[in-house]
């Protein structure tokens, strides 16, 4: 009877302390979710406000009623849909051909024994400590002596490669991709290029959702390059366009903050778009195993 009683008590608290436990967690992951989203909040926010309710104090949390007039500023004052669709389309190139060389160097060097592979992978890692401002002259010095100033070719073809996204490619094709798989695929007589089509695309797809989602939104919030190369207002990228919103007379903070969400909903597009796709290829790959 004892060892009876004591079963039982030991089996009604150990579902208790676990969902405590479960209720802390889901606590604590609310208040990070409450965290992560009050920046998009409050740029929704003071979209909505006029300068004056910005920096009032307190600070004025609430929705306004100057969206619509906002908006109407930020049109009159530079070339948005315009600016709007060259980031577009410089973005969507550059991701597309990242996605293209990046996972094809990365299955080359994870499946492809070649000599000067592992050197020459060090060099590729060692350009990843490299700061992007180092280069700035340099490329712009390339681009001059090419003619590619104020072009978009100047903004998508130095950054068709990424070394990151090499690493990336490679390191989730060395653990994804089998070599069991390649070997038949060699045997049945692919070439290198139907191996990479046929064999490790499939498998490839969800470093690729990962990545490309990184590059778009690397490609979409680039500012400093596009400002530097770029002299041409009729191409000016999203980010040019924007900083033009400020003046040395002073800033009116809530067109500010109704352009730059205007240049945010695509990227909360891209990103749930592409975490879908993510997940969801993940969950296939857990399954088929």
């Amino acid at each position: 009877m004892i060892g009876l009683r004591m079963k039982q008590k030991y089996t009604y608290r150990v579902p208790l302390r676990m969902r405590t436990k479960q209720l802390w967690l889901h606590l604590v992951l609310l208040l990070v979710t409450a965290i992560s989203f009050f920046p998009f909040y409050w740029l929704l926010a003071m979209a909505t406000n006029e300068t004056s309710d910005i920096f009032a104090y307190p600070p004025r949390l609430s929705f306004g009623t100057h969206l619509g007039e906002n908006i109407a500023n930020v049109l009159k004052s530079i070339n948005f849909f315009g600016a709007f669709a060259n980031t577009m389309f410089v973005a969507v190139v550059e991701t597309m051909l990242v996605l293209f060389f990046c996972s094809l160097a990365g299955f080359t060097f994870a499946k492809f024994h070649f000599r000067g592979r592992n050197l020459l992978f060090v060099v590729l890692l060692g350009t990843m400590m490299i700061p992007s401002q180092l280069s700035a002259v340099p490329s712009f010095v390339l681009m001059a002596t090419l003619g590619w100033v104020s072009s978009f070719k100047a903004l998508i073809i130095p950054g068709m490669v990424t070394a990151f996204g090499v690493f990336w490619m490679r390191q989730y094709a060395e653990s994804s991709v089998p070599g069991e798989l390649v070997d038949a695929g060699r045997i049945d007589g692919c070439g290198h290029l139907r191996l990479y089509w046929h064999v490790a695309l499939p498998i490839l797809r969800p470093a690729l959702a990962f990545l490309g989602i990184f590059t778009f939104i690397h490609a979409w919030n680039d500012y400093m390059w596009p400002l530097i190369i770029l002299n041409d207002p009729a191409k000016y990228t999203l980010q040019v366009a924007l900083s033009q919103l400020d003046n040395v007379y002073g800033s009116d903070y809530g067109m500010v903050m109704a352009g730059t969400l205007m240049a945010t909903i695509p990227l909360i597009v891209i990103f749930l778009i592409g975490s879908r796709h993510f997940i969801a290829n993940i969950a296939a790959g857990a399954l088929k195993e």
